[in-house]
């Protein structure tokens, strides 16, 4: 209510703030393509809130020069490349950003993504909320007249302003030209339920950031610990917790998983390292596509069981021989990871594809969590500090994602390994590499400069293609006239583009004419 309550320019600075940032955002976005505005508009965005949150010159808060450093970093993916990815990257910096520039932002990793993950699901509400709880404010503190006062002033000279202004416009053959170039109709046209719509999302949108401020379950400080008290020695009881959870059921378990997991891997080695032929009517890819994703589930599963069986402080934790069979069993897990090489048998046979790579990254970022468990058994850490590194992990990976060209990764091998290019593995699904953008176009260039010296029979589907391409290449080019859609990866693929040269495209072959 703070925020609500503060006076009446302040409340009417932040709003005209807000509106600003809707007229660019309409100039930048509405009906234009995704390019290096989306890192304008995150810029502006930042110097509002850095506005209307000022810190003081002489401030020695030694964190004043690293935001803006931290935060542009975040930006530069929107340079690269406008993606969701990038996206998501640049608007989690802002919300970090606005929060450390309020003095709202925690310390530890945990904690502010907590903090984030409740600032970004409260956002889009709350200048619905702000706008209630101010008309409810002022009508309590008796400003409502102020604000009709303050509105009430400009009738006056507004009205007499248009009435001058009609009347310079009969007097004068200029002003009353420049007033026949206004088509008010055609003004009207220009407010639509679409742009009404899009104008209201990004006012939702930008309205947190300039004050951000967390929901009060998140403001409450925690309360202070208080004294343990001494309680009475209660006779020891064993009940069914203790013996189905108990010391040596952990250490059974343990040795039973072992076990298991030394027969998994050792089929592994077997059929996917030493190459020993499967049994029959079982291929390789079967035998990658079936493995690679239950034995992520496997590896989650085996985490969640030794965060629980090694709990900080339980009688598990300090036993030697528990220690070490659990170092053994992540070991394990973590070899189990070799399901990569199963996903790589799988799609040198069936191509690669969006949620492949996806498998991938998600493979090593379970092998990463399964080495950050081992690193907190080992040094004895907290629960709080083996998410924080999780988190950073994560938010390290998904940032260098952003700078990868996944689409031009996916034609590249795909071309490569395609059967017409090697006469091996699956034939080049076109549509797939059409519909990955202009990403792919120098894949399909390679791919029809090799096809042209391919057999007769397939020169009506090839022409199709290439025609299709010189389509796709010939939006995207007009698109890149746009200076909106400009970006750093569209830079370098035109000017890749450019060096290969106007493409050709085949003309259908005559018959010959018997006779001559």
């Amino acid at each position: 209510m703070t925020d609500l309550l503060a006076p009446a320019p302040s409340y009417c600075r932040r709003f005209g703030v807000a509106v600003l940032l809707v007229a660019l955002a309409d100039f930048f976005f509405y009906g234009q393509p995704a390019g290096i505005t989306w890192f304008l508009f995150g810029i502006v965005l930042a110097a509002a809130v850095a506005a209307l949150n000022p810190l003081p010159l002489a401030s020695n808060d030694r964190w004043l020069w690293i935001r803006p450093a931290a935060l542009l970093c975040a930006l530069l993916p929107l340079v690269e490349n406008v993606s969701p990815l990038s996206v998501s990257v640049a608007l989690a910096a802002m919300a970090v950003f606005a929060l450390s520039l309020a003095g709202r932002l925690r310390s530890g990793v945990a904690r502010i993504a907590r903090q984030l993950l409740a600032f970004v699901i409260a956002a889009p509400f709350r200048f619905v909320g702000d706008f209630l709880r101010w008309r409810k404010a002022a009508r309590h503190h008796g400003r409502r007249r102020i604000r009709l006062a303050a509105i009430a002033v400009w009738v006056m000279p507004l009205g007499l302003g248009l009435v001058f202004l009609a009347l310079f416009g009969a007097a004068n053959p200029v002003i009353e030209y420049w007033f026949s170039l206004i088509d008010l109709f055609a003004l009207l046209n220009l407010i639509q339920l679409p742009r009404l719509i899009f104008w209201m999302a990004v006012l939702a949108g930008v309205w947190a950031f300039p004050r951000p401020r967390l929901p009060r379950f998140l403001r409450r400080l925690p309360r202070p610990a208080r004294p343990a008290r001494a309680e009475p020695a209660v006779p020891a009881r064993t009940a069914i917790e203790d013996v189905l959870f108990g010391k040596a059921a952990i250490l059974r378990a343990l040795v039973v998983f072992n076990l298991l997991f030394a027969m998994q891997t050792g089929l592994d080695a077997t059929y996917l390292w030493v190459g020993v032929a499967l049994p029959d009517g079982l291929t390789y890819a079967a035998y990658a596509h079936r493995g690679a994703y239950p034995l992520i589930v496997t590896a989650l599963l085996a985490a969640g069981f030794v965060l629980a069986a090694l709990r900080p402080g339980s009688e598990t934790s300090g036993d030697p021989l528990i220690r070490q069979l659990v170092y053994a069993w992540v070991a394990q897990n973590i070899m189990l990871i070799s399901s990569m090489l199963r996903l790589d048998l799988y799609i040198g046979t069936y191509a690669l594809t969006y949620l492949r790579i996806a498998a991938f990254v998600w493979m090593g970022l379970v092998a990463a969590g399964l080495a950050l468990i081992i690193a907190r058994i080992a040094l004895g850490k907290s629960s709080e500090w083996l998410l924080s590194a999780n988190l950073l992990t994560l938010s390290a990976t998904l940032y260098a994602c952003c700078y990868v060209n996944f689409a031009a990764l996916i034609a590249n091998y795909n071309v490569d390994h395609s059967y017409e290019m090697t006469a091996q593995g699956v034939p080049l699904n076109t549509q797939y590499l059409r519909s990955l953008g202009p990403g792919a176009l120098p894949a399909l260039d390679r791919f029809l400069a090799h096809q042209a010296n391919a057999p007769a029979t397939d020169e009506p589907c090839r022409r199709d293609l290439a025609i299709a391409h010189a389509g796709d290449e010939a939006a995207y080019r007009a698109e890149q006239k746009n200076w909106r859609a400009w970006s750093f990866r569209d830079w370098r693929l035109i000017r890749t583009l450019d060096k290969r040269g106007p493409l050709v495209v085949p003309q259908p072959s005559q018959p010959s004419v018997p006779g001559y």
